[in-house]
């Protein structure tokens, strides 16, 4: 007993730190908190770095470290924004430099030689010059403006400040080939190690259910066919209905067997038996024509399999992508009393990623769509995925974003360029001060598709006050997908 106690304490450990690498994972997928938590690492690496090198050679000056500590921290906490170019943040750490040597040895020719006072001409003069030259040669970097001081104040041993000069050009360039490997290696290809989206939801469950199950089944193949390991899984449900029928047919092939009888032969578990085999039968030999003709269209694997819908189907659903290795639910959207059904409710609580997809005339190519975002994330990274693999080389993709003042608009211009920056596909942005409801009522139109999210992450109090916007647009003249990605362990 003592065994299987310890056994399953060390299965809910195992359990809580996956969730915890899981939720990690997921909080990376933000681009801002990957590059805040990389400047907060290498930015004291490299400063240590530094340091020791500085330790070990004595011509390196401490003086060095607060401009290259502030510019490199810049450089990193925006690895694509206006000084995030390596020769810039080189040439302008080092015009620095220089020109606060240039207004010193003007200073000099002025004012009576003093190691021990800066005087208030020479720090102008080198301000001057660094802002000045920088302009002109469009090196800004306001650090500079530091190092162009700090040459001011160095030793007076003779040669020290050209020295000074020299330590901040070799120490800027360490930290810019640091920041070049950093940016390439692991910024621009943080898609292919931290987005799962990009990894996985290459199987693909399709219930075989709903108004437009051709049109959703084509979806999940599309979106699998991206993936080189991708295939699609059909799964019909054998409800009470047909057996009922498969049931009526057995008793009519057995009437001469009942008429033999007298008339005495119930209903027996075998006839049951029977019922349930040719209901099965049937939907899977419709089932494999279907198969058949995704796997001609759109060349991707695709499988068949035939399950009972007992008491709960959405049940069977999830054990069902399980057993088949699937990472992704294609379902169609269903209400129930005019809002969604507890058959997709169900599924959004579940442990695979789903999507719901509302089809509005059968189509099956969907090459221009749209993605609205609420925030960067997980979900808007999936979406997006999902968004560039269905439009394919030759469609268009536009993410867009609602904001309420043109305050937030700067903040939504960083958000959307974060996003797009990882997608596989050429990426329109679209900020509106209109109403998300409104802005879709009006431009939905115009694509075949929009993908939304769900809104699972929401408290139950702020779905209260603002419900989900895929429950805001229900009449959109096209088709939605609505997306909930789901914990794994």
């Amino acid at each position: 007993m003592r065994g299987d106690r310890v056994r399953d304490l060390l299965r809910r450990v195992r359990r809580r730190e996956r969730r915890e690498l899981r939720e990690l994972r997921v909080w990376l997928e933000t681009t801002r908190n990957l590059v805040h938590v990389s400047a907060l690492v290498l930015v004291p690496l490299v400063v240590a770095l530094v340091t020791a090198v500085s330790n070990v050679v004595p011509a390196f000056s401490f003086l060095l470290f607060p401009p290259l500590a502030a510019a490199t921290y810049m450089l990193f906490a925006d690895p694509t924004g206006r000084y995030s170019s390596p020769v810039q943040f080189v040439v302008g750490l080092t015009l620095g430099a220089v020109c606060g040597l240039v207004a010193f040895r003007i200073g000099a020719l002025v004012y009576a030689p003093d190691g021990t006072v800066v005087h208030a001409g020479s720090a102008a003069l080198a301000v001057f010059l660094t802002g000045a030259s920088a302009w002109a040669l469009d090196v800004e970097v306001p650090p500079a403006f530091s190092s162009a001081l700090l040459v001011l104040v160095t030793d007076g041993v003779p040669g020290s400040r050209v020295l000074y000069v020299l330590n901040i050009a070799v120490a800027s360039g360490v930290v810019a080939l640091v920041f070049v490997f950093w940016r390439r290696q692991v910024y621009s290809e943080r898609a292919r190690y931290l987005y799962q989206s990009t990894k996985g939801d290459d199987h693909v469950l399709v219930p075989w259910r709903g108004d437009e199950p051709v049109a959703t089944a084509m979806l999940g193949a599309r979106l699998a066919a991206a993936h080189d390991a991708g295939k699609v899984v059909l799964l019909d449900l054998v409800g009470d209905a047909a057996v009922a029928d498969a049931e009526r047919e057995v008793e009519t092939t057995q009437g001469d067997d009942v008429a033999t009888d007298g008339g005495q032969r119930g209903r027996s578990a075998d006839d049951a038996g029977r019922a349930e085999e040719r209901a099965a039968a049937r939907a899977a030999t419709d089932l494999e024509a279907r198969a058949a003709a995704i796997r001609t269209e759109v060349g991707v694997p695709c499988e068949v399999v035939v399950a009972s819908e007992g008491p709960n189907a959405a049940t069977t659903v999830l054990q069902t992508a399980r057993n088949t290795n699937c990472d992704l639910i294609a379902a169609p959207y269903e209400t129930h009393r005019g809002s969604l059904s507890p058959f997709v409710r169900e599924l959004f609580r579940g442990e695979v990623d789903v999507l719901v997809h509302r089809s509005c005339d059968g189509r099956t190519r969907w090459k221009h769509v749209m993605v609205p975002v609420r925030k960067a994330g997980d979900v808007a990274h999936e979406m997006l995925d999902f968004a560039a693999r269905l439009s394919g080389r030759t469609g268009r993709v536009a993410v867009c974003h609602c904001i309420e003042s043109e305050e937030s608009r700067r903040h939504a211009e960083t958000m959307l360029r974060d996003l797009v920056e990882t997608a596989n596909a050429a990426v329109e942005t679209r900020i509106s001060r209109a109403d998300i409801a409104d802005f879709l009522a009006v431009n939905a139109r115009s694509y075949d598709l929009v993908i939304m999210g769900a809104s699972q992450d929401r408290s139950a109090a702020s779905r209260f006050i603002t419900r989900p916007t895929f429950e805001r647009v229900r009449s959109l003249d096209t088709d939605v997908v609505i997306v909930d990605r789901n914990f794994r362990f």
